[in-house]
């Protein structure tokens, strides 16, 4: 029997158009789960609207923080497909104002609301660049409260917004003596391939005596990002960061969550976009749980050419919220720690004024870190840079 619409036949297409409107309010929704959804709703039959309700929520929501613009979005799609979306909008924006006490119902709503408010037809990407240039003429004021908005609060235009601004943001990293050495008139060595070209432009004559002094270069980089659910909302804006402002440096890049990606193909490619969509063809485990130590050991075992001569900074973004073997995490990290320069943990957590690593993983992190920073907000990725420069000058 074919999927439709008990007055009109077109249900499939209606279900359709709700995972476009989700994809609004920024769920992850992809053709393969609104497919899911479309087999759902046939296996249990429109007799009932709470199990469609519940068929189309286990399929579509993969994040707790979801349900509540899942639920305010199925309300609306459902309860009048043709032209109720005016009147849910003015009824969620009414809602919002009165339910002001609890703040994710409120986001909630706001993301539903704003969902709704968008244009059907999926925009093309000269018009999401239109759109990004429109909202970067904003105000001072609202520029600045973007700048000091927790990624993991912004809606879905924000979103976009703050992403397009983050691919702009710098990280102008220190640069340091390497082990090369080139001609200059500072050293403790001289540079006797230097001296006798320049004597022999003078018939044999030493007047310059240039010495060997060390190279400046920028430190080699591996980034570690986790993907678990909890780092979901910022594992995809510091991807894109990363790759944009260390482009022409020497990385590597890979993605952990249950198991660890190689994300060296993809950061390989040079527009950011194609690298976001390679990296989550490439990431099987996204939006799973965080098993930090077999995730080290896999790098240890596949990857150790990576670290380059004990030179390497290795930039660790996660949580800490792991669920793995705490002893194998602190064997790796107690690796990972000899065969680097520094290993810098990204916290997004030390959003939150008085943060203390209580968490095992975050125990564990903590002690064997050589230092940790913040990247919850644009503001902190713009002195990104400073503070770690600041962590590399140590001794």
């Amino acid at each position: 029997m074919p999927l439709g619409d008990a007055q009109r036949g077109q249900l499939s297409e209606h279900i359709v158009g709700f995972g476009r409107t989700l994809r609004r309010a920024g769920l992850p929704m992809d053709s393969a789960r609104i497919a899911l959804a479309l087999q759902a709703a046939e296996c249990v039959g429109l007799g009932s609207r709470l199990d469609l309700r519940h068929a189309l929520r286990a399929v579509m929501v993969s994040r707790h923080n979801d349900v509540a613009v899942f639920d305010a979005l199925f309300d609306a799609c459902f309860r009048h497909p043709g032209g109720a979306q005016a009147l849910l909008a003015q009824a969620l924006a009414q809602a919002a104002q009165a339910d002001q006490a609890d703040q994710t119902r409120g986001l909630a709503r706001a993301r539903a609301q704003e969902a709704l408010s968008a244009p059907q037809a999926p925009p093309n990407r000269a018009r999401r660049e239109s759109d990004a240039a429109l909202d970067a003429a904003m105000s001072a004021n609202a520029l600045q409260r973007l700048r000091q908005a927790d990624f993991a609060s912004l809606n879905a235009s924000e979103y976009r917004l703050v992403e397009s601004l983050a691919r702009g943001t710098a990280l102008p990293l220190p640069r340091l003596p390497g082990r090369r050495t080139r001609a200059g008139w500072r050293g403790h060595a001289l540079h006797w391939g230097k001296t006798l070209a320049l004597a022999r432009r003078h018939e044999g004559e030493v007047l310059l005596v240039p010495r060997r002094q060390r190279r400046l270069q920028t430190l080699p980089l591996v980034i570690l990002t986790d993907v678990s659910g909890s780092m979901e909302r910022y594992a995809r804006l510091l991807l894109a960061f990363l790759h944009r402002a260390t482009r022409g440096q020497r990385r590597a890049a890979y993605a952990f969550g249950t198991g660890l990606t190689d994300l060296n193909p993809a950061f390989r490619l040079r527009d950011t976009d194609h690298m976001l969509a390679a990296a989550s063809l490439a990431i099987q485990d996204f939006a799973g749980g965080t098993r930090l130590g077999e995730s080290l050991t896999r790098l240890r075992q596949g990857h150790a050419r990576q670290l380059v001569g004990r030179r390497s900074v290795v930039l660790l973004i996660s949580d800490g919220l792991d669920t793995g073997d705490p002893d194998q995490l602190e064997q790796e990290l107690i690796w990972l720690r000899q065969h680097s320069r520094r290993v810098l943990w990204l916290n997004p957590l030390l959003r939150f004024e008085g943060y203390a690593p209580l968490a095992t993983g975050a125990k564990v992190l903590h002690r064997h870190a050589h230092g940790m920073l913040a990247v919850h907000n644009l503001s902190k990725l713009e002195d990104l840079a400073s503070a770690m420069a600041a962590l590399l000058r140590r001794a």
